[in-house]
């Protein structure tokens, strides 16, 4: 099956996600920051990763630089989650490595549509 890596700070949100990708079909695991999120992702790389923009520690943006620099971090479709449709911040995203973002609150069938418009989909 393909993991997905949800990225948040809040708990709430991240729990909502994981609920969102597993009706998907994808195994969810989270992280609470980026720091957290860049070490599971040498433990495992994840297909996908929804990454939210503000978090301690290491932010959205430092997180999908970082994550494009490892090894094999050039894989996984990122997914850039914002409250606000800022041009010049989901630019940023792009800049850093993502490959598409989503505005909060997103739900199932818009994760779903940017997961196939992404080539994701889920393996038995």
């Amino acid at each position: 099956m393909q993991i997905c890596l949800v990225v948040d700070d809040s708990e709430v949100i991240r729990k909502v996600a994981r609920q969102i990708v597993s009706d998907l079909h994808f195994v969810p695991v989270s992280a609470a920051n980026g720091q957290e999120a860049l070490e599971r992702c040498r433990t495992e790389m994840p297909d996908a990763v929804l990454v939210d923009w503000h978090m301690p520690m290491m932010d959205g943006i430092d997180f999908i630089a970082a994550l494009r620099e490892e090894a094999g971090g050039d894989e996984p479709r990122i997914f850039y989650c914002i409250s606000e449709n800022d041009p010049k911040t989901i630019l940023k995203a792009f800049q850093a490595g993502a490959d598409d973002y989503l505005l909060k609150p997103f739900e199932r069938d818009e994760v779903a549509q940017k997961f196939a418009e992404a080539g994701l989909t889920p393996r038995a």
